[in-house]
């Protein structure tokens, strides 16, 4: 199902995007419409797909996750058995918070969160245990500058 998003759809969104705990009527004031209306783009951008869900941002120093790797994986091997398992392994390791196939020199980049470099090892050592892999880059951030930005609507 496509929907086609006007400058009000974009408003609503941009407002979701900055606050999403905002309530329905105070939604509908901010972006100037009635209540009813605003609901109803709502429920057509959520049928459409584009409002996949809602999340809670959390700090991840302030939980005792002060370390974040970006891993970078290249594989020989890329059978769809192979993928399988590969999804299934680094999906089941909490600590990698964001997977992706890439181009370019790797095949694969995992966004991990850590508490030290010795939790960060022990998830380097289940990928490695479980995988065969063919290199495995790991760069370790020393600051964040822009984290979770809201999409450019």
């Amino acid at each position: 199902m496509t929907h086609s998003l006007d400058q009000m759809d974009r408003n609503i969104l941009r407002a979701l995007q900055s606050d999403p705990t905002l309530s329905q009527r105070a939604l509908a004031e901010t972006v100037g419409m009635s209540q009813n209306a605003c609901w109803r783009r709502l429920q057509a951008m959520r049928n459409a797909g584009i409002i996949d869900g809602q999340s809670l941002r959390l700090d991840p120093v302030k939980l005792g996750l002060g370390l974040t790797v970006f891993v970078m994986i290249r594989t020989r091997h890329h059978s769809g058995e192979w993928l399988k398992l590969f999804r299934r392994t680094v999906t089941a390791i909490p600590n990698v918070i964001d997977f992706y196939r890439i181009a370019g020199d790797y095949d694969y980049m995992l966004k991990v969160v850590a508490e030290d470099m010795n939790d960060f090892d022990r998830v380097y050592q289940r990928l490695i245990d479980r995988l065969d892999l063919d290199a495995v880059t790991s760069y370790i951030t020393m600051e964040k500058i822009a984290d979770q930005r809201d999409l450019p609507l």
